[in-house]
């Protein structure tokens, strides 16, 4: 959630598979595959406005200084509030989710040659997606969702794996460090019809979660439910991109130009693929000095 410096704009988790098939039982952990509805867009509505928006995007085609045309992976895109707006500002962009309540919302606000939608998984993107990509981007704590930690190192692994040598990793999330130093254990906040909701919230030091309760009273007022999140470091994060072969270089404060404090809510990191490596030259012989054949030396 905004306020506490964590939430979620949507997951492109989907359930895992068995082979190749889609049909493995949900565990209790995977609170995420039925989260992401209606609901969801009724809860969080009054965080999500047009002119935040813009200026969240303003922002990432600041920090991306990519070409137009540059191809961009929003992971997950929810609703498409990011990846439309992309795609406005000149680049050819994906949005990657699960929840079909998000897609839907996401494709009302348009698609076309160079903005597509999928249903995905991602921990397991499309294996055609190799290479492909000179951005992505993870926006509002859209990580840290399931119930093992492995599948979050697993994600990192995908965003590196569909990224073009070069490429760039935005993550924008909660940081732990901030939110603990700020913590709220309650708030609540009303839509435009009235409603009334309603967060109580708990953290576990030891598995890293934070547990969120959320209930709601009024006209739109839906079925009390709960979520959970894993925090992370901006430490632990460059860790996990390290090891995918992706370098931390920038860390910011959230969405504003200032670099990041230990009370900074929210974490706004930038990684880097590295380059291609360009072969190796041989170096060019010597030049010889210009000499006529069979000339014998002046005296």
């Amino acid at each position: 959630m905004k306020r506490s410096g964590v939430g979620g704009s949507g997951t492109g988790a989907t359930q895992p598979r068995n082979a190749r098939g889609q049909g493995a039982a949900r565990s209790a952990g995977d609170w995420w595959a039925s989260y992401f509805d209606a609901d969801y867009l009724t809860e969080y509505g009054p965080i999500f406005d047009l002119q935040r928006d813009r200026r969240e995007v303003a922002r990432l085609v600041e920090l991306l200084a990519l070409p137009a045309g540059a191809r961009v992976l929003d992971l997950p895109c929810g609703q498409g509030r990011h990846a439309h707006l992309l795609a406005e500002a000149g680049f050819d962009v994906d949005g990657v989710d699960y929840s079909p309540d998000l897609l839907a919302a996401a494709r009302q606000r348009g698609t076309g040659r160079t903005l597509r939608y999928t249903r995905a998984d991602m921990r397991q993107l499309p294996a055609r997606w190799s290479g492909r990509f000179d951005a992505v981007v993870n926006l509002f704590t859209s990580f840290g969702f399931f119930a093992d930690p492995a599948d979050d190192a697993r994600t990192i692994a995908e965003v590196a794996r569909v990224l073009a040598p070069g490429g760039m990793f935005i993550f924008h999330a909660g940081s732990r460090d901030g939110v603990m130093a700020k913590f709220l254990t309650r708030d609540w906040w009303r839509t435009s019809d009235g409603t009334t909701i309603t967060q109580e919230r708990s953290f576990d030091p030891l598995s890293g979660q934070l547990t969120i309760e959320t209930s709601s009273a009024g006209p739109s007022a839906f079925v009390a439910r709960e979520h959970r999140i894993r925090l992370y470091t901006a430490t632990r994060i460059a860790e996990l991109c390290a090891a995918n072969g992706l370098t931390v270089t920038e860390a910011h404060d959230g969405w504003r130009d200032r670099p990041l404090t230990r009370r900074s809510g929210e974490m706004l990191l930038v990684a880097h693929k590295a380059p291609p490596v360009s072969p190796m030259r041989r170096p060019r012989p010597a030049a010889r000095t210009a000499r006529l054949p069979g000339a014998g030396r002046s005296r």
